[in-house]
């Protein structure tokens, strides 16, 4: 290995260990408690340090909101796969996919907000879209697409479920809906929405 790759190397695994640091204390104590001195402290690195990989909270911010889309589309499609053996069909697996989305934003708050509350700089929705939230759109449009209905544009229709989702994960996080009846609220949103 050349020295230049070893610094890439290396690099490249200060950047992840940035980014993880930055997740877990924001999962821990919020976003508010993510400083650039917290971080230097935390992983026992300069500030110049980490500002030679981010420019600041905010790149820091999108960098998790990234890595937070890959993982939540792959997390879409496992649950749509698997719901695949199911004999209920297109129905099952967009059950599968709305349970997958909710439990990510339960189960991931602060990547939650990285992704869709907080500003990480990042474009959603245009040609310089970043890669990870466009495949994290595909996971969605990939099963509810063939639920769209005849003469819905199948992008839109996912805009439509998406936004009704994070409505759901937003006000349930929030205390603002009961958790107890999320079951029969996804229920009722594939039944009233989705053409299956």
């Amino acid at each position: 290995m050349s020295v230049q790759e070893r610094k890439e190397r290396e690099r490249a695994s200060r950047e992840r260990l940035i980014v993880a640091t930055a997740r877990e204390l924001a999962e821990q104590q919020g976003w508010d408690a993510v400083t650039t001195r917290r971080l230097a402290e935390r992983i026992e690195y300069s500030q110049p340090v980490l500002y030679s990989h981010f420019r600041g909270k905010r790149e820091i911010i999108g960098a998790v909101a990234l890595e937070g889309a890959a993982e939540m589309a792959g997390a879409l499609r496992a649950a749509t796969v698997a719901a695949t053996t199911a004999t209920d069909g297109p129905r099952a697996r967009v059950v599968a996919l709305a349970r997958a989305y909710l439990d990510f934003a339960a189960d991931n708050p602060a990547v939650y907000d990285a992704m869709f509350q907080l500003d990480g700089g990042l474009a959603f929705a245009q040609e310089d879209t970043p890669e990870p939230l466009k495949d994290a759109f595909a996971a969605l449009l990939e099963t509810l697409g063939e639920v769209a209905g005849d003469g819905v544009h199948p992008a839109l229709f996912t805009e439509l479920f998406w936004a009704s989702l994070h409505g759901l994960a937003t006000l349930t996080r929030a205390g603002r809906l009961p958790p107890e009846e999320s079951e029969r609220r996804v229920e009722l949103l594939v039944d009233r929405l989705a053409v299956v």
